[in-house]
């Protein structure tokens, strides 16, 4: 299992993150930040389980955020 974490309040909304991991990414339309696809909120950070096989893609996700709000890591 993978958990990513996503530090909301911070997001700028470059949409980096979608381009690298479409599936688990979204832009809303109510404020412009990213959203992470199914993320429960805990006092601010957004955090879901996730399968393996979007590791790499997430990995990247983390990688490209310019303001280094997301972080992917096996559980």
């Amino acid at each position: 299992m993978v958990r990513i974490i996503q530090q909301r309040d911070k997001c700028i909304g470059c949409n980096a993150c979608v381009e690298a991991a479409f599936d688990r990414w979204r832009v809303s339309r109510r404020d412009g930040k990213c959203t992470l696809v199914g993320g429960i909120d805990k006092k601010g950070f957004y955090q879901v389980l996730v399968n393996d096989h979007e590791y790499e893609d997430n990995l990247r996700a983390a990688a490209n955020c310019p303001v280094k709000i997301i972080q992917v890591m096996k559980v």
